[in-house]
């Protein structure tokens, strides 16, 4: 019986902002080309010899009666696969090379095109998307999409070497310090009469914007509707909350320095950094489509174009616009959408967002004639980000205002922290990166996986499905495990309707078969190289069977010329005659049903020995240092090997405890002895690698490897007075707080404002370094301490009560005007607000009680005011009334009625109104305000004055409760979420309700 999982998916409405620190596991940088270790990945400076074949990736996990297959093998870094109609079959690699298989059952690859001069191949930038022309070969059309190794206005290779396998971003500008700026291309080669070969690069557009060495292009998709789709991220720091706040680089050798603000965000040029409030950069240009002090640009999209000349395709959701950007954006407000593909007989798009550090997310695109926002930066997942939302940024806090139905929360979110299947055996240590996203299309597959989405994570090593409901759509309840123990980077469906999968480390293509009750064999040799006579000695014993109790039997054929050679589960050969021979077993079950399985032994060849002189364990490191590396390998055949067979990689292990960490390879360098690697931020724990690679005459391999810890330092936030919330990268705490970080790192500090504690509102002065409210700090040397100070912000005059509901659990509500007019709610529902948290009632029997009280009663004034969102304006809708006996009021302040919204005030016998010209806006936040002066009733919506008229007489009090939500007098619910509630004993200005509207409580 396969595991299922009961749903995770949300209400974005219902979630919270993160506010907590990031819990074990998280992982906040870098995400895709990554590997897990089960406790790094080399020994301090020993040498670790091991051949091709041992290194090969071992087979999946997978359930009964399916099979983890290898389709190709002996490629270098693969990013992606397309098949093609006519059934070759098309991988990107990451450095930029595009190869081609002549056809499944093909196992050489012929180069289709090499654009690595073009590619800038470091970090998780590199060519990430293939696609092909659904009419292939007829349409000879094969596209790409990179990271292109060139500045806004410069010319490639920019920072890299013409034609090297790997480019390097060294200091200064620093990787995350300033940022090797570099943009996106999406390109269309053709294939030359059809054949192997491309012709000429056609650019068809250049765009994305990237400033720091993640979320970069994506992947393409052709559409039933036959444009192309494509994605990419932000191209933000994944490091710290980026907004564009990074100042001018100092002197660059050999290229100029890297402005402040080199995207050209706005508000302001190039040249002059951003600062928060009004900073529309980083990774706010997700949410370009809603600013309009620059040209819309491609990062943090999906766009859809004609494939023939890179525009917008008709229909678009902004087809309209003088922006030729505008015209191809279809979806926007994401982080880093690395993969995607169509639901079968839909135009649906479904993506995979690469989240930050607490969710990763499967969004849906279901038209194409309406933009999407999914909210990043603003929102993760199922919630706001907390270190976002610190900052107090405009583009946000307008998004927030406009209700979370202004975004479209994901349709499935998994936390960081939490299994995806209960069970499922992915482990959550190493991190999560969501890598894929693929329909499968056949009925190869039993039942539970037909029309199944399956989506994979690199970090967690895991495919899962999803499936259908009764309409198709994948069900998030049905989720199941399909494979663990894998590297995905990218899955596609194949021509069989097998689901198919990149394995980046392992430079293979796996597939995932269904072999029904057919036995799986698999094989183990020790050694699987050497000198003659070689004596290895094979097991068969993990094959297996799907059916239970069945007794297996074995057949080797050690030299492949046909004949039985053994029968044993665990028989031992030796080759005498130098070769490389591929020994077969065939495992047959009682019913005669048989599995193969092959593996490769080198007979006559030992593999090298690489050997790491510089650096030793000994060197610890700060961000920009300079690494410098020296080795030699040699070979018990070839003697000493040149510096032309070796291969020397920088590798960041990011570590969730010490024994669990992921591997981020940052770059490589070939065919050297020695060189200068420069050492890179990263969350900590982490640490660098230096890892040298030897290849000899007969293509076997040997590694070493060498651990660099870094130097750290503890940064610790603090708050004056204690325990307000602060922000520091991708959380909010409460202060104080201290982290481990490296030195010479960047962090992101913010302190929200203003904040209430303990029934008070403060409001913040300044950071003890100088800087402003957000602001970046670089880790020195030794500890620090780094104090926020706030000042009390006094209650305005007047205040009678304030409800800012912002406790979140309990049905306790404090009263934060100082008059302890506190409440208690009923029937109600924490949920996220228009500051903070909020109230839900539900339009039946739920309402908030507050006693009465002398500070209640009022003379011939008053104010009340709330933001709401009402789910329902028709009936009377209840936002605030004080009671006066069981059949009338002394005041109110609805969302809906005979008035619409209105204020009541009863003076003398009669219960005299004013309320606003229009209904309010359904399930939209609304701020609504009534004030009575003895001359004058005035209603103002969203801070401006809406309505007025003369009025005198007193009001007439009672002794009745103050209730929130509903009345106890006509009932009189409302549905939908409350927030923000205030009552003053005098009449404010509009400037005065402006100011509050504006100010969280």
């Amino acid at each position: 019986m396969l595991a299922t999982a009961p749903s995770a998916t949300g209400a974005l409405a219902a979630a919270p902002a993160d506010t907590s620190p990031a819990p074990s596991g998280t992982r906040t940088g870098p995400e895709i080309f990554t590997s897990g270790s089960a406790s790094g990945s080399t020994s301090d400076g020993g040498s670790r010899s091991k051949t091709t074949a041992q290194a090969a990736q071992a087979a999946a996990a997978v359930p009964a009666g399916f099979e983890d297959q290898t389709a190709f093998s002996g490629l270098t870094d693969p990013a992606d696969i397309e098949f093609a109609p006519d059934g070759r079959v098309f991988v990107a690699e990451k450095s930029g090379i595009v190869k081609v298989f002549d056809s499944l059952s093909d196992p050489t690859a012929t180069v289709f095109a090499d654009l690595r001069t073009q590619v800038f191949n470091f970090w998780d930038r590199g060519m990430l998307g293939i696609e092909v022309s659904p009419n292939f070969p007829a349409d000879p059309s094969v596209f790409v999409l990179y990271a292109h190794d060139a500045a806004p206005g410069k010319t490639a290779p920019y920072w890299g070497t013409a034609g090297t396998s790997a480019d390097n971003c060294a200091t200064p500008p620093g990787a995350q310090t300033y940022g090797c700026v570099i943009t996106g291309r999406l390109s269309k080669l053709t294939a030359v009469g059809g054949g192997n070969t491309a012709g000429p690069e056609q650019v068809l557009i250049t765009d994305w914007c990237q400033q720091f060495p993640s979320h970069s292009t994506g992947s393409l998709a052709f559409g039933p509707d036959g444009y192309l789709y494509a994605s990419a991220g932000d191209g933000a720091s994944f490091d710290w909350a980026d907004y564009g706040q990074t100042g001018t680089s100092g002197a660059i050798p050999g290229k100029d320095p890297i402005p402040a603000n080199p995207c050209a965000d706005a508000p302001s040029p190039v040249g002059t950094a951003l600062t928060a409030p009004t900073a529309e950069g980083g990774a706010l240009r997700s949410q370009d489509m809603r600013t309009t002090g620059d040209a819309a640009g491609l990062d943090g999209t999906v766009i859809r174009i004609d494939p023939n000349t890179g525009q917008g395709a008709p229909g678009n959701p902004f087809a309209s616009s003088s922006d030729a950007n505008a015209r191809r954006i279809l979806a926007y407000g994401m982080r880093n959408p690395f993969r995607m593909g169509f639901r079968p007989g839909t135009g649906e798009l479904w993506l995979g967002d690469v989240g930050w550090g607490k969710w990763e997310e499967v969004d849906r695109i279901s038209t194409t004639s309406a933009a999407t926002n999914f909210g990043w930066p603003c929102y993760e997942g199922n919630g706001r980000q907390g270190g976002y939302e610190s900052i107090n940024l405009n583009l946000c806090n307008n998004l927030y205002a406009a209700g979370t139905g202004a975004v479209k929360a994901p349709h499935y979110a998994y936390d960081h922290a939490a299994a995806v299947v209960a069970g499922d055996g992915c482990p959550t240590a190493n991190g999560s990166a969501i890598s894929g996203i693929a329909f499968s299309s056949a009925n190869n597959y039993p039942t539970a996986y037909q029309n199944a989405l399956f989506f994979a994570d690199h970090s967690r090593r895991c495919i899962w499905a999803m499936g259908p409901d009764a309409n198709g759509v994948p069900d998030p309840a049905k989720r199941i495990v399909v494979a663990t123990a894998v590297n995905p980077v990218a899955l596609k469906t194949g021509p069989d309707g097998d689901i198919y999968y990149v394995d980046f480390e392992g430079g293979r293509i796996g597939r995932i078969h269904y072999t029904g009750s057919r036995p799986i064999a698999r094989i183990t040799a020790t050694p699987t190289s050497g000198a003659v006579p070689l004596a290895v000695a094979f097991s068969g014993t993990t094959s297996s069977d799907p059916d239970p109790g069945q007794t297996l039997t074995y057949a080797w054929d050690f030299d492949r010329n046909g004949t039985v050679d053994s029968t044993s589960a665990t028989p031992s050969w030796t080759y005498t005659t130098p070769g490389t021979y591929q020994p077969q077993l065939t495992v047959t079950d009682p019913t005669g049903l048989r599995g193969t399985a092959q593996t490769t032994i080198t007979a006559g060849n030992a593999p090298p020995t690489a050997i790491i002189d510089t650096p030793t364990s000994a060197l610890t490191w700060k961000v920009g240092d300079p690494i410098p590396f020296s080795g030699r390998a040699t070979d018990p055949q070839d003697g000493n090997l040149p510096a032309s067979a070796l291969r020397w990689t920088l590798i960041m292990n990011h570590c969730t405890t010490p024994s669990t960490c992921h591997e981020h390879t940052v770059t490589s360098l070939d065919g050297v002895a020695s060189g200068t690697f420069t050492a890179v931020d990263h969350e900590y724990p982490s640490w660098l690698e230096v890892r040298l690679t030897a290849t000899d005459s007969g293509g076997l391999t040997g590694t070493s490897g060498v651990r660099l810890d870094p130097k750290t330092v503890n940064i610790t936030l603090a708050s004056s007075p204690a325990g307000l919330n602060l922000g520091f990268n991708s959380t909010q705490s409460a202060a104080p707080v201290t982290r481990t970080v490296i030195v010479g790192g960047t962090n992101s500090i913010a302190a929200p404002s203003p904040q209430t504690l303990n029934g008070k509102t403060y409001q913040f002065v300044s950071w003890s370094d100088g800087g402003t409210q957000s602001h970046n700090i670089v880790a020195l040397a030794t500890a620090q301490t780094l104090t926020a100070v706030y000042q009390e912000v006094a209650a305005p005059s007047g205040l009678v009560a304030a409800y800012g509901f912002n406790a979140g659990t309990g049905t306790a509500v404090a009263d934060t005007s100082g008059n302890g007019n506190n409440g208690t709610a009923a029937n109600t529902a924490w949920t996220a607000g228009r500051y903070g948290q909020a109230l839900t009632f539900n339009g039946t029997n739920a309402w908030v009680t507050v006693a009465n009280s002398a500070s209640l009663s009022m003379t011939d004034k008053v104010t009340m005011e709330a933001w709401v969102k009402p789910a329902s304006v028709t009936g009377w809708r209840t936002v605030l009334l004080k009671e006066r006996g069981t059949n009338a009021l002394s005041y109110g302040l609805y969302a809906g009625g005979d008035d619409r919204a209105a204020g009541y005030c009863r003076i003398g016998t009669v219960d005299q109104s004013l309320g606003s010209p229009a209904n309010l806006a359904l399930n939209t936040w609304t701020h609504i305000a009534f004030t009575y002066d003895g001359a004058t009733m005035r209603f103002y919506v969203n801070g401006a004055q809406v309505a007025s008229r003369a009025q005198t007489g007193a009001l007439t009090n009672g002794t009745g409760d103050l209730r929130i939500g509903g009345n106890s007098v006509w009932g009189e619910y409302f549905t939908g979420q409350i927030d923000e509630v205030r009552l003053y004993n005098r009449a404010l200005s509009a400037a005065e309700i402006t100011t509050d509207m504006n100010t969280a409580i």
